[in-house]
């Protein structure tokens, strides 16, 4: 599982919006969206640099937790 610390997420369109720019990169990832902590939880066989360039495309920069 890869978390991902996406700050601009503010709403179910940004849920959306990144829940899909997710699946683009791996249809069968198992995404789970917590906007209040403003956090993504990612299991997926894809590199997570790959999903972090994805939401960045998307408009949505994430970041991995320190």
């Amino acid at each position: 599982m890869t978390l991902l610390n996406v700050p601009d997420m503010t709403c179910g369109h940004c849920k959306a919006t990144v829940e899909t720019a997710l699946r683009g990169v791996d249809a069968d990832a198992d995404i789970l969206v917590d906007l209040a902590a403003k956090t993504v939880s990612v299991t997926s066989k894809a590199p997570t640099p790959a999903l972090i360039n994805a939401l960045a495309a998307a408009g949505y920069p994430a970041t991995i937790p320190s």
